[in-house]
């Protein structure tokens, strides 16, 4: 029943594919639900499967000692959950969690090696990505240490409003402060005033963004450097990337 109503082409990906390896590697996906909150895999532990999102947004975390988190970068239909799995160490160095609940793909690690390992177009396809993550990780790292809450909150929110398509998120204030890794009082105080200069409504975590040229606006720099970094790396038309001396 779930494949007749989902595709692996919901997933930036695996759409992206040559038929010849979607044929080689989409018999074995396997369509599963995940529920906010639900935690992938740890930090430290050996991956089994990777995940393609299609509908669903999966954040990863670096977590300390005393179990403090900050979300280091977020990954939705745009990407691949296990970018370790191609690294060479195999475990995971961040916790995989459920942002947004919806629906992935995943498949058996052994599986997207034997693919990985031709050499060809998923190898390449696959570097790119792990470039906009790395992108992504570095400026989100910078952005925390340099930038105001209610900016960090308006980098977030459009980050999730790219991945989710839409203008509405389900998420508590808890939630996003333990993504952005600050007290929830701040988040709190962030969101009021966003809520103040008509650009969001909030009620009951449910977020409604009402005013998204003026979101952009007020977010700061670090959102528009990944995105257009992203862009340049993931968006191209025919033929499958190619590396280049």
């Amino acid at each position: 029943m779930l494949a007749g109503i989902h595709s692996p082409s919901q997933n930036d990906l695996l759409k992206m594919l040559s038929a010849d390896v979607q044929k080689r590697i989409f018999p074995y996906l396997e369509i599963i639900e995940l529920p906010l909150g639900k935690v992938l895999c740890e930090s430290g532990e050996l991956l089994r499967y990777v995940y393609f999102p299609t509908t669903c947004i999966v954040s990863l975390l670096n977590v300390l000692e005393d179990s403090s988190s900050a979300e280091i970068s977020v990954v939705g239909d745009d990407g691949i959950v296990g970018v370790s799995v191609f690294m060479g160490g195999g475990s995971s160095t961040s916790r995989a969690v459920v942002q947004s609940s919806g629906f992935a793909y995943r498949l058996l690690r052994r599986r997207i090696l034997d693919e990985f390992n031709r050499h060809g177009e998923l190898m390449l396809l696959v570097l790119r990505y792990i470039q906009a993550l790395f992108t992504q990780m570095a400026q989100t790292a910078v952005c925390n240490r340099h930038h105001h809450i209610e900016e960090q909150l308006c980098r977030w929110l459009l980050v999730s409003l790219d991945l989710v398509k839409n203008n509405h998120l389900v998420m508590t204030q808890e939630l996003i402060a333990n993504m952005l890794g600050v007290r929830r009082e701040g988040v709190t105080e962030a969101a009021g005033h966003l809520h103040k200069q008509g650009v969001i409504n909030y009620s009951r975590g449910h977020i409604v963004v009402t005013d998204r040229a003026k979101l952009e606006r007020l977010s700061c720099e670090c959102y528009r450097v990944v995105k257009t970094e992203t862009e340049r790396l993931m968006h191209y038309s025919g033929n499958p990337p190619q590396f280049r001396s």
